[in-house]
């Protein structure tokens, strides 16, 4: 016995499960069993390609809504010049203006190590000046031989 349900059935009932399948013969629909659990099963009179079909365009769908996060690199030195801290402001703040997510990281290469605090300090120089483009999301964390800090965009822009 199983409990039929489906948008072709006027309401559900319960019949033996040699009766559901000729229905659905009749129907020319596929008989799937819904809820195993259930006392009595329940199945359902769909058809079953349609179905998966359906879902397979919603799972689609889904995926297309969902914003992809981008994240860009940018790499300092712990004696990096003005020059050089300029010129990579500017690319991150055309990164963040994109939508983009920025690691900011300072490399420590053999002894450089002993300068953390330079390296402190200039990626906080870094996120005060990209205040009014983006927020930190991590404040600067050393990382083995790495001091990584994440900035988010402020307002983020749909790309087509």
């Amino acid at each position: 016995m199983v409990r039929l349900v489906g948008e072709n059935i006027e309401e559900p009932r319960v019949v033996p499960i040699s009766e559901a399948m000729k229905l659905a013969d009749q129907m020319e629909l596929d008989l799937v069993e819904i809820s195993p659990n259930a006392d009595p099963p329940v199945c359902k009179i769909i058809d079953y390609q349609k179905f998966l079909y359906q879902q397979k365009k919603k799972q689609k769908e889904i995926k297309a809504k969902t914003v992809k996060v981008i994240i860009k690199e940018i790499r300092f030195g712990p004696n990096t010049d003005e020059h050089d801290f300029n010129f990579k402001l500017n690319h991150a703040k055309k990164f963040l203006s994109e939508g983009s997510k920025i690691k900011a990281f300072v490399f420590f290469k053999g002894r450089t190590i002993l300068f953390k605090e330079k390296g402190e300090i200039l990626l906080l120089r870094f996120a005060q000046e990209l205040e009014e483009y983006g927020r930190v999301e991590q404040l600067p964390r050393l990382e083995g031989k790495r001091m990584t800090m994440f900035i988010a965009p402020k307002t983020i822009k749909k790309k087509n």
